[in-house]
């Protein structure tokens, strides 16, 4: 492994960690409007209200656990899979949008090997709702093995945890990258730490309007209480069809403002603090 991975690869993992620690209170909105019965929240603020006054401001940071541990492994292995895609698609530093976008799908397909299992396990504690039967995330681990085994436990969702990510870092990447250099164009190379957190922030919203429908698909599938059934295509063509005969074509996009506004501070820091960690290890190393 090569210098530029290793760095890559660290630089994700404190990106990742930045990421989840301002985002995971609106991420726990966003999962809930997604996965919950339908009529038990009014809408987003409810959500937030119910969960602090029934079961406390932490609530908003249940099921951390989960992506803090993994999120570290997953953004060294998206942004380390970026800077791999990158190399193989030209040996030239510099990349078209075009470029960039497959790039990001290509990254987007390797982070879901790990981006899957975290999910799941987020999502699953994120679905309890301070009852006495809340489970920890280690018995949660313990039941999805014991019951289901590891493809259709601890891996349940992996391929619609696949299509989602395809689209969705091919449009976080080209946006981030789009956007930064409009501010190199106006700032030199070395752009203010706001415009990569404005970049971010860009890549974070286009992350989310690339692959919505397909999230609240992926949550629900992987809160169920049973595996899917069938191949992929049928599965989440069965989700999509039960989601629209709930809650109409509007419950593919539920959850979607909490998610909109959660990615405005969380890919902002996760790229901010990526870009800061590389630059010091690039200093440091000289790669």
């Amino acid at each position: 492994m090569d210098s530029s991975t290793i760095n890559e690869l660290l630089a994700g993992s404190v990106g990742g960690a930045a990421q989840v620690i301002v985002g995971q209170p609106l991420d726990t909105v966003k999962t809930r409007a997604q996965t919950a019965p339908e009529g038990m929240f009014k809408g987003p603020m409810d959500i937030l209200g119910q969960t602090m006054r029934k079961e406390g401001f932490l609530a908003l940071y249940k099921g951390m656990a989960s992506p803090l541990i993994g999120v570290a492994g997953v953004n060294s292995l998206l942004f380390a899979a970026y800077g791999v895609s990158k190399r193989i698609i030209s040996p030239f530093p510099q990349h078209s949008l075009k470029e960039i976008a497959l790039a990001g799908a290509m990254a987007g397909a390797a982070n879901a090997i790990l981006a899957s299992p975290v999910e799941m396990f987020k999502v699953r504690m994120q679905g309890q709702y301070g009852s006495p039967g809340d489970k920890r995330l280690r018995a949660v681990v313990s039941d999805m093995w014991r019951e289901w085994g590891f493809r259709k436990g601890i891996m349940r969702g992996y391929w619609v945890t696949v299509i989602r990510e395809i689209p969705a870092y091919a449009g976080f990447y080209t946006a981030f990258e789009f956007s930064k250099r409009k501010f190199t164009q106006k700032y030199g190379k070395e752009i203010p730490v706001w415009a990569l957190l404005a970049s971010g922030s860009t890549g974070g919203i286009a992350y989310w309007l690339a692959c919505y429908p397909l999230d609240v698909v992926k949550s629900r599938i992987q809160l169920r209480a049973t595996p899917p059934q069938g191949t992929p295509v049928q599965y989440i063509a069965h989700e999509i069809r039960a989601v629209i005969a709930e809650s109409g074509a509007s419950g593919l996009f539920r959850g979607l403002t909490p998610s909109l506004l959660r990615s405005i501070p969380a890919a902002g820091a996760t790229f901010a603090a990526y870009e800061l960690t590389r630059e010091y290890l690039t200093d440091i190393t000289g790669v």
